[in-house]
């Protein structure tokens, strides 16, 4: 992804978007699906844009939060490891069984689709998704 910085060359409005690539902007360009926020001119051109360069102190700052974050992620994963049970890629059934009453509640863990945490939110089924880290991973 590449974000752009656009100017309308009929109202001088400057504005910015996402463009998966420079070619796809220039495709879009072309069928005329590029337009101003202000006023839907199609006279859109690419503006001067500085590169995004980050110092070195910039990036040890940013190295270190990372390792805070990471650091409090693992010690949420080591509570629900420790306080819950893993019912991996059952957790859907697992979560409605307890919903309804078919089985006593208690505290799960495990994997779930994107559309299964809808369906069970459909249902009235609270759920919380966190990240979880591989202990591989840096």
């Amino acid at each position: 992804m590449i974000k752009y910085t656009l100017k309308c060359k009929k109202c001088d409005h400057i504005f910015e978007s996402w463009f998966l690539n420079s070619k796809e902007f220039d495709r879009l360009k072309k069928q005329k699906l590029v337009s101003c926020v202000e006023c839907t001119s199609k006279k859109i051109e690419k503006s001067i844009m500085s590169p995004n360069i980050s110092s070195f102190e910039k990036l040890e700052k940013k190295s270190s939060l990372d390792n805070n974050i990471r650091n409090e992620i693992l010690k949420y994963q080591k509570f629900i490891k420790d306080n819950c049970i893993d019912v991996g890629n059952n957790f859907a059934y697992e979560a409605r069984k307890i919903h309804y009453s078919e089985k006593k509640s208690k505290a799960i863990y495990g994997s779930v689709t994107n559309e299964e945490i809808n369906e069970l939110e459909e249902e009235g089924i609270e759920t919380m998704t966190i990240p979880w880290l591989k202990k591989t991973e840096n």
